[in-house]
Parts: C-alpha cells; structure tokens; sequence
C-alpha cells in the first residue's frame, strides 16, 4: 500500500513537470495569432497554408492567416490574413506561398514594394504567387520530354568563327 502511494506521487510529479514544459515551450514560441489590420490575397494554389499560418516580412513573423475561402466567380484561394497593427506594409509589395527548406512548413512571405502609400485595412496584394507542386516539379524534371532528348533532333553546332587575319 506505501508503495502504490509513492509511485502515484512520482507520476503525478512527472505529470507536473511534463505541463510546465509544455507551457514554457508554447509560451517562447511565437504561436497565436496576431492581432491587428486586415489584408487579403488571392492565389491560384495555396497548399499547406491553413488557419495560423505565419505571414512573414524578412523571414521576422508579422501577422498570421485568419480564414480561407473559395472566390465562386475566380475559383481562386482567398486568403485573409491579420498583420501586426505596428507595421505599415507598402500599397506595391508581393505576397509569395513559401516554405521552410524542403520539407518544412509553409509560411506567407511579404515582399515590401517601394512605393510610399501604405496599405489600408482590408487592402488587397495585388501581385500573388501561390505554392509550387514539388511531385509534379520533379517528374518534369525527372521524364523531361525535352527535344534535345530525341534522337535526331539535336541541333548543330555553331560553325567557328573565322580566325583573324594578321595585319
């Protein structure tokens, strides 16, 4: 009976200790959303972007993805996203789906125009670039059904150009 008690309070220990680290590790990252002004974009694809996903300007986090919807007319993605109210966006910069090396996360990178307007709350990134397909990129790459590829259709060779004359 001692026994089964002091194996009850070590496991409630660990229990304890587990949560603690749980909530440290939540607490230094920076997860949530961010609250501030709205922007849309709209994109042809938009794979591996949901709910949260990060929207970053320089690689620093400044705002995150806040509804998905479907365009009816377009059938393109709309993408709402919530930016930090501290930072003022350019009216001519980019929005690129983007991602963490090769197999990480994707995240939304801003790139600043240089313009001197500002956007606006419920402003609209004009210039889009949604996610690459990487299987169907690397089957291009893979069974390239270039002509250079074909027998007898390679093209000659540029003749040499004549050698100077001595004067």
């Amino acid at each position: 009976m001692n026994n089964s008690f002091v194996e009850t309070l070590i496991g409630a220990a660990v229990l304890v200790i587990a949560g603690a680290f749980f909530f440290y590790a939540y607490s230094r990252t920076d997860t949530g959303t961010v609250s501030g002004y709205t922007l849309v974009a709209k994109f042809d694809r938009i794979d591996g972007v949901s709910n949260g996903t990060d929207v970053r300007l320089s690689g620093i986090k400044i705002g995150t993805v806040t509804s998905l919807d479907l365009d009816q007319q377009t059938y393109r993605a709309v993408v709402k996203m919530s930016i930090a109210s501290n930072i003022k966006i350019p009216d001519d910069s980019s929005i690129r789906v983007a991602t963490v090396g090769l197999l990480g996360g994707t995240f939304l990178a801003v790139s600043p125009g240089g313009s001197d307007k500002m956007m606006a709350a419920n402003g609209e990134f004009q210039v889009t670039q949604g996610s690459v397909d990487l299987v169907s990129l690397l089957g291009k790459v893979m069974f390239n059904d270039d002509d250079k590829s074909k027998p007898g259709t390679q093209t000659p060779a540029p003749a040499p150009a004549p050698a100077p004359t001595p004067q």
